[in-house]
């Protein structure tokens, strides 16, 4: 697979949560590379501008998902690519920000260890690419660097980062069970994965100044809270690795 083609047999997904996006969701649109055909999900997560109806001008499915948390974003649009049975959902799901600070034009290269190469999860490491000056905050840094050494001493995997930008087997998503609807949705993905001995792969991704202010790591508030989710969930199971042994994600 060259980096304009596809295997015209798998079917792929994107998933884009947004919380008053309207700045930056035409350009995460528009730079999704077409020759992937996705279906393009853009879940509300209750924005007060018009993200909803730019992205729905974009040509985007636009799912509306009241209850505020960046899991409950992503596991509506889980819900709305999959419809009422497995069967029915892509074979693989990509998980993008709507800020455009990722560069969903590097989505082949994201695939690409899925469909060559047998990987179940892929996720896109901002600490191997190439970051724009100022693109990730101090605390976002200290984070990533805190939670993956955490990782790697508990649970003998080394990551480099917890960067949204992601692809899966839908099956394989389905069987982890995710649960996580606030900020510990990345790592809990990341943690099932290795204890459900997923098959898993980084790739080097660009990342760049977002649009906006960011929702987590630009405010006190939001880095606290994320920081604290993101731990909680190592520890809990690194503490209780049973709990990650959960039905998956019901319809």
């Amino acid at each position: 697979m060259d980096a304009h083609t596809l295997d015209t047999g798998t079917t792929i997904a994107v998933i884009i949560p947004v919380f008053n996006e309207q700045d930056g969701i035409a350009k995460v649109l528009a730079d999704i590379p077409p020759g992937l055909k996705a279906a393009v999900f853009v879940v509300d997560n209750g924005s007060t501008d018009s993200t909803a109806a730019v992205a729905a001008e974009m040509g985007a499915h636009v799912i509306a998902e009241p209850q505020k948390g960046y899991g409950s974003a992503c596991l509506a649009g889980i819900h709305a690519c999959c419809g009422s049975h497995v069967d029915e959902g892509p074979d693989i799901i990509v998980f993008l920000d709507g800020d455009y600070s990722d560069h969903p034009n590097e989505m082949y290269d994201l695939v690409r260890p899925i469909l060559e190469d047998g990987v179940e999860m892929v996720i896109g490491s901002r600490s191997l690419g190439d970051s724009e000056p100022g693109a990730l905050l101090p605390q976002a840094r200290f984070g990533n660097w805190l939670a993956t050494r955490l990782i790697r001493l508990f649970f003998g995997f080394r990551y480099s980062d917890l960067g949204p930008f992601r692809a899966i087997r839908t099956q394989a998503l389905l069987g982890l069970g995710m649960k996580d609807r606030t900020f510990g949705w990345t790592v809990e993905m990341q943690v099932k994965a290795l204890l459900k001995k997923l098959r898993v792969a980084e790739v080097p991704v660009s990342y760049r100044r977002r649009i906006g202010v960011s929702k987590i790591t630009g405010t006190l508030t939001g880095t606290v809270k994320a920081g604290w989710m993101i731990l909680y969930t190592i520890f809990r199971y690194r503490l209780f690795p049973e709990d990650a042994l959960t039905p998956p994600i019901s319809k």
